[in-house]
């Protein structure tokens, strides 16, 4: 894979006017190369991991990145980890810096697992990807995950797509 590239996202099935069908082909084990790769960095607050302005700041984050022109979706993923029980970071890929927003980048190497099932498994896919970087010789740097859907739209398409992404 190119250096900053991600697996093609296919958004061509959208039925509910909210999240497209997420199709993980390619998803699986990929190897992702980034070399300052930017993003936006935004927090959401959780009550025991549970978030709790998730609609809000996501919403806000998308907006800005839309109205400056700054994704590719082709290209799109967001990376979520819990800080603590009461915070969350998201990374959100973007083509140029987004005004209003804070921006970072990342660099590194990453490998992709796709898991399918409820957002309660994910205590248990973190310890999977963190394997999966044991395997590969080097303990996880850190471990994000790709939410492909919401929850409503996962409910309507009955497929629950999440990716798993550590840096190895």
């Amino acid at each position: 894979m190119q250096t900053n590239t991600l697996p093609i996202y296919d958004d061509s099935v959208n039925t509910t006017g909210c999240c497209p069908r997420f199709n993980p082909e390619g998803w699986d084990g990929a190897e992702l190369h980034f070399e300052n790769k930017p993003f936006v960095k935004a927090s959401t607050r959780s009550l025991a991991h549970v978030p709790l302005n998730m609609g809000r700041v996501f919403s806000r984050v998308l907006g800005h990145i839309e109205d400056q022109g700054a994704s590719d979706p082709h290209q799109t993923i967001v990376l979520s980890r819990d800080l603590s029980p009461w915070e969350s970071e998201h990374l959100f890929a973007v083509t140029k810096p987004v005004a209003d927003e804070e921006m970072t980048s990342l660099s590194g190497d990453f490998v992709t697992k796709v898991f399918e099932g409820s957002y309660q498994h994910a205590r248990d896919w973190y310890s999977e990807m963190q394997a999966l970087a044991d395997k590969r010789g080097t303990p996880a740097k850190a471990v994000h995950f790709f939410y492909t859907t919401c929850p409503k739209c996962a409910k309507t398409y009955g497929k629950n797509h999440v990716i798993g992404v550590v840096q190895v």
